[in-house]
């Protein structure tokens, strides 16, 4: 039998540098990696049912956007194989409605929101006074990602209608806009990835999507802590070992967390896509879930 210490599993042309790292760091600490894409799906699968092959830790960055995978990420689950993000936090984690709630029962500042029933539990709901949220807002539905749905520049009733119509099975988020503090001519707005207890802070430009790591001179002297405190918090309450947050400072020193819980990650290196991550903290998250592997394996 071959046996793995690490089963990633991966479908996304864009994940290959990361791959790359990870397969690296893995060398490193001498562990085995198999990778399951879907030119190998089939051969993996068969391996498995066979008792050829098999691992101690599973790593899901596929199946959630290609039902192929599921027979694998069930299999895993069946066999009780400790997961890197389990799937099932995935449904709870992912509902916007749920975690702002959640957020501010734990303490954590989010903008204000409200949240409206799905059209197919409530179709007809009375229009709401709309003047707390200061001339525009954003709307955007409880589930859905990569900013589907989402209307980022609301001003109307009307607007809110339509919305809710795209996804009726969705609740609805109505957010207040944030508007950041200027530190030296950048916006405070970040996005923060956290693996593993380690915590990645970026200056982020919510429009360009550009990531500048924030140093720790930066963080001292902005006094910019919470950045570190606040995203950990937020692991502990969605129990998630790779994730990335964006969170705000506004003029009234209120850090606000503006986008909750993001899985998976976007870890595309900066070199490669200007928009990326920068190329050390991508390095740093491969060797910190190689690390999680070896631990998993020597239990």
């Amino acid at each position: 039998m071959s046996r793995y210490d690490l089963c990633l599993v991966w479908n996304w042309e864009y994940d290959a540098d990361f791959v790359h790292l990870l397969e690296a760091a893995c060398t490193v600490r001498r562990l085995a990696l198999l990778q399951v894409t879907p030119e190998t799906l089939e051969q993996t699968l068969a391996g498995l049912e066979s008792g050829g092959i098999t691992f101690t830790t599973f790593f899901d960055r596929a199946s959630e956007s290609d039902l192929r995978f599921q027979s694998l990420a069930d299999w895993a689950s069946v066999h009780k194989i400790p997961p890197i993000n389990p799937r099932e936090r995935a449904p709870w984690m992912k509902d916007k409605a749920t975690m702002q709630p959640e957020f501010i029962r734990c303490g954590l500042d989010t903008p204000y929101t409200v949240i409206l029933p799905s059209c197919t539990e409530q179709s007809d709901i009375p229009q709401m006074d709309l003047s707390r949220f200061g001339g525009s807002f954003a709307i955007k539905p409880a589930s859905e990602g990569g900013g589907d749905g989402v209307v980022l520049e609301a001003s109307s009733w009307e607007q809110v209608l339509t919305a809710r119509r795209q996804f009726p099975h969705e609740k609805y988020l109505l957010q207040a806009h944030v508007t950041p503090r200027i530190l030296e001519g950048r916006p405070a707005w970040f996005r923060v990835l956290v693996c593993d207890g380690a915590v990645y802070p970026c200056w982020w430009d919510p429009h360009t999507h550009f990531h500048t790591r924030l140093t720790a001179e930066q963080k001292g002297r902005f006094r910019l802590r919470s950045l570190s405190e606040i995203p950990r918090r937020i692991a502990g309450i969605c129990c998630l070992h790779l994730f990335s947050t964006e969170i705000a400072l506004t003029a009234d020193d209120r850090f606000l967390v503006v986008d909750y819980v993001n899985d998976p990650v976007d870890l595309r290196l900066q070199s490669a896509a200007q928009d990326g991550v920068p190329n050390g903290i991508v390095e740093n998250i491969a060797g910190r879930l190689a690390r999680l592997a070896a631990r998993q394996s020597n239990k």
